[in-house]
């Protein structure tokens, strides 16, 4: 039977990738402001899989399926250290 919906494994990247350039430089995929996604969707997402993961998440943004990753974000996330 052949799968329909969203591809688990790009949707676990998504929650544990970061931006590796730019403004948001190190900020987790899924949680770039929607403005950001949207400003790729206009100017052209960057070649190869970065520029897919980011097409991918500007459909799940403007289509208002953010929480298809909460429960990702959860299971995939190392906590982050705690800062004094």
């Amino acid at each position: 039977m052949e799968h329909i919906g969203p591809d688990p494994g790009l949707l676990i990247e998504l929650v544990k990738m970061k931006m590796p350039f730019g403004k948001y430089k190190g900020t987790y995929l899924s949680d770039l402001p929607v403005s950001y996604v949207e400003w790729f969707q206009r100017e052209g997402f960057p070649p190869g899989k970065l520029g897919a993961l980011l097409a991918s998440l500007y459909e799940i943004k403007i289509n208002g399926l953010d929480f298809l990753l909460q429960p990702l974000k959860k299971q995939y996330r190392k906590p982050e250290p705690r800062r004094y």
